[in-house]
C-alpha cells in the first residue's frame, strides 16, 4: 500500500534506537524526510547510516540528525532550526525509571511530567497550527500500555503519560480535526528494547528472581507468546501518519500482543 506521505517531512524524537528508530525507519521507507533528535551523538550516527540505507523513493528523502535533549527548550529550538515546518511529528522521550512511589520526591515527579507530558504538548503547540494552515498533519505520541493497564513499578510513567492522554483527547477534537490534522497516541506493550530490559531488571530486584526468569514469565503472559520488535511498531506508526488514516484521531492505539485482557 502506498501510504501517500512521500515527500512529507517528519520530526522523530528519541529516534536513535528502539521504538523511535523503528518509526523513523518505517517513515523513510515510505519516502518521508526525517529529522531525528536524540541525546547521544554516537547512536545518532549509527541510526543515520541505517536510515540512509533504508531511504526509498525518487527523489530520495533526506535524513538529518540533531544531537539534543528534546525535553529542554534548547533541544526543541535545535530541532526547529534543522527544519521549520513539519508535516509529521512523532513525540517520544525516555520513560522515567521504575521504582517504589514512596521513594520519589517532587523533583522526580516534575522531571517525569516535563519529559512525558509537557514536552509532547510543547511540540504539539509548536506545530499544529502550521499543519492546519497547510491542510495536513499527523502527530503520534509514543506513550505506554500502562496508560490502559498501570504497572505498579512504573508509577511515574503511569501518571505523566495519563496526563498527556487526557490532553490529547481534548485537543484532537478541536477544529484542527477538520483541517487534516490528526493526533493519536501509540501505546506499546512489551517490545524488545533497552527500556524493557531496564524494567525487567527493576522487577527482578523487587521480586528476588533472576532477570531470565522474569523475562520468561513476562512472555508467558503475552498471548502472542513473544515481545514485539521495533520494526512492526514503526509500521503501525507509519500507517497512523498516512493519508489513509485521516479519519483516525484522538485514539489510543494499543500494541501489546494481546496482553491487555479488557474488552474496551
Amino acid at each position: 500500500m502506498d501510504l501517500g506521505i512521500a515527500g512529507r517531512t517528519a520530526l522523530v524524537c528519541g529516534g536513535s534506537k528502539g521504538l523511535g528508530l523503528g518509526c523513523a525507519e518505517a517513515l523513510v521507507r515510505e519516502g518521508v524526510n526525517v529529522v531525528v533528535v536524540a541525546r547521544g551523538a554516537e547512536a545518532l550516527q549509527a541510526a543515520a547510516a541505517r536510515l540512509e540505507a533504508a531511504a526509498a523513493g525518487s527523489p530520495r528523502p533526506f535524513v538529518k540528525t540533531v544531537a539534543a535533549d528534546i525535553t529542554t527548550p534548547e533541544g526543541r529550538a535545535a530541532a526547529f532550526a534543522a527544519h521549520a515546518d513539519y508535516d509529521i511529528v512523532v513525540t517520544n522521550a525516555g520513560g522515567p525509571p521504575p521504582g517504589d512511589f514512596r521513594d520519589w520526591d517532587r523533583e522526580a515527579w516534575i522531571k517525569a511530567v516535563d519529559a512525558n507530558m509537557l514536552t509532547p504538548i510543547e511540540l504539539i503547540k509548536a506545530t499544529v497550527d502550521g499543519m492546519a494552515a497547510r491542510g495536513y498533519g499527523r502527530i503520534v505520541n509514543i506513550t505506554s500500555s500502562s496508560v490502559k493497564a498501570p504497572i505498579d513499578i512504573l508509577g511515574l510513567s503511569n501518571g505523566a503519560r495519563s496526563g498527556l492522554t487526557g490532553f490529547v483527547a481534548g485537543v484532537a477534537r478541536t477544529p484542527i480535526a477538520a483541517k487534516g490534522v490528526t493526533i493519536n497516541n501509540l501505546l506499546p506493550g512489551s517490545f524488545d528494547t533497552d527500556r524493557l530490559k531496564g524494567t525487567m531488571a527493576g522487577a527482578a530486584k523487587k521480586s528476588g528472581l533472576d532477570v531470565d526468569t522474569v523475562r520468561a514469565n513476562r512472555q508467558k503472559g503475552i498471548p502472542a507468546g513473544r515481545f514485539g520488535n521495533p520494526e512492526e511498531f514503526g509500521a503501525i506508526c507509519a500507517f497512523l501518519c498516512s493519508l489513509q488514516a485521516g479519519y483516525i484521531t484522538g485514539q489510543n492505539v494499543l500494541t501489546d500482543g494481546g496482553a491487555y485482557p479488557g474488552t474496551y
